[in-house]
């Protein structure tokens, strides 16, 4: 029986220094401004706006094209 509480032990002292490693990372993390994290989700939003519309082109020429062919 002793042994599973020692078991038990390493898992709590384990789980406490993840726990505490994880803190530590998340104070050395930069995080990002209001204005960054704005101007890269308009950039973001932009840019897949773009392909977005570059694929619907693409489908409907391919489709129009299937259909002249096929048709």
């Amino acid at each position: 029986m002793a042994a599973k509480s020692d078991e038990n032990k390493g898992v709590i002292a384990r789980t406490r220094l993840f726990v505490r490693q994880v803190v530590v990372e998340l104070r050395r993390v930069v995080w990002p401004t209001r204005k960054q994290v704005t101007t890269y989700t308009g950039v973001v939003l932009a840019f897949v706006t773009a392909l977005s519309l570059i694929v619907a082109l693409m489908d409907f020429v391919f489709g129009k094209g299937i259909l002249a062919i096929f048709g």
